[in-house]
């Protein structure tokens, strides 16, 4: 065998080997993340009782126009004030942000995750309602401006947060915002993602667009005027 086929065959030999130790890698941690979760899940009756606590909720936010003008380019900019409220306590403010958003018409997207009753074992599901970005008729819904961060902890869901070890916190946010990509990740615990939920609407001045839960547990505006 010549000297460059034996190079060649060196190399592909540590082609393989390195592909090989990536793949090992990887499944390690694939194998340690969904061995995280999994315990969290089954084994974790602190998270356990805080999911089960959650009440009913029929109000989660509401936003109102601040301003409308156009912008250099001539487009037309809402500016937007979205408030979101404390679990069972729609007069508690959990936090208030301002948007600029181009358009008239306003997109509020949110991650409605269910927990079945296979995980909640008292024939009662609860939810969570997880805010995910805010944008207008003018753009593209990846443009959006981000309400929550993926992967981390609302502050709505304080209670869920603190039940837990502070190493296991992101493993469980984690794996809750990563539902918006595959809703049925965690479906062998009766826990899923439902979708449908960008509620659009065209916001005007002085009214206030609530934020209500139907019957059904879907997110939909009511608007008041308070001239």
């Amino acid at each position: 065998m010549s000297k460059e086929a034996r190079s060649g065959k060196i190399i592909v030999t540590i082609v393989l080997l390195a592909a090989i130790a990536t793949a090992a890698v990887l499944g390690v941690a694939f194998y340690f993340s969904s061995s995280s979760i999994h315990s969290l899940l089954t084994e974790n009756h602190k998270l356990n009782k805080a999911i089960r606590n959650l009440t009913d909720e029929q109000q989660i936010g509401f936003a109102t126009l601040k301003s409308r003008s156009r912008n250099e380019l001539g487009q037309v900019e809402s500016l937007v004030r979205f408030v979101q409220t404390a679990p069972g306590n729609p007069d508690e403010v959990i936090s208030e942000e301002l948007f600029v958003v181009e358009g008239e018409v306003i997109h509020f997207d949110a991650l409605i995750v269910k927990f079945g009753d296979e995980y909640v074992k008292d024939g009662k599901g609860r939810a969570l309602y997880l805010w995910r970005r805010i944008y207008g008729d003018g753009e593209a819904p990846s443009e959006g401006a981000p309400i929550q961060k993926p992967g981390q902890a609302p502050e709505r869901y304080s209670a869920i947060t603190q039940s837990l070890r502070l190493k296991n916190q992101p493993v469980f946010w984690e794996a809750i915002w990563e539902l918006a990509n595959n809703p049925r990740q965690l479906s062998e615990y009766d826990i899923q993602a439902v979708f449908g939920n960008a509620i659009y609407t065209r916001m005007e001045p002085e009214k206030v667009y609530l934020f209500k839960i139907s019957p059904t547990g879907q997110i939909y505006p009511e608007v008041l005027s308070y001239q």
